[in-house]
């Protein structure tokens, strides 16, 4: 198959008539729809007018308490039965914990070593970059207030998402 000039021509007025690449392609016949999108490209024809945004903005979604699933023993006759009911349950999040650390505590990279907690404080970039220094035990890379912070349970992690 061939672009010949009435097939060309043909091509502009349905494109700018705003048909898809596929429609035009089974107008024209014999020609897939990657072949018009490549003539259309090659011809550099401008892409089609965008429809306007909506102006009135959609409403929010209001976010409602989850319902949770909880198991609940019960006894039919002489057998015990879990069944799993729903009910609503209140998302409660501790405050994150404020770390007070004196600044003489404070260590720089030359001094870290073994049983000093290695959390890194303020940006490495900035001069007053430092670690927290307090003691963090043989064989734990931070002190027990950041591995609090640093390795919390997966349920608590799956909760505040």
């Amino acid at each position: 198959m061939s672009w010949d000039d009435g097939r060309i021509e043909r091509l502009k007025k349905l494109w700018s008539d705003g048909l898809s690449a596929s429609q035009i392609a089974a107008e024209l016949g014999g020609v897939t729809r990657n072949a018009v999108i490549g003539k259309v490209h090659r011809l550099g024809l401008s892409g089609r007018a965008k429809s306007k945004p909506a102006t009135v903005a959609r409403p929010r979604v209001k976010t409602t308490v989850k319902q949770a699933r909880i198991p609940v023993a019960t006894t039919r006759g002489n057998l015990a039965v879990i069944e799993m009911v729903e009910t609503e349950v209140e998302v409660i999040r501790k405050p994150a914990e404020v770390l007070m650390i004196p600044l003489s505590r404070r260590i720089s990279i030359m001094e870290l070593r073994e049983g000093l907690c290695k959390w890194p404080m303020g940006d490495p970039l900035d001069g007053g970059f430092a670690y927290c220094g307090a003691d963090s035990g043989m064989g734990k890379v931070y002190c027990d207030a950041h591995c609090r912070i640093a390795y919390q349970p997966q349920n608590d992690r799956r909760r505040s998402g």
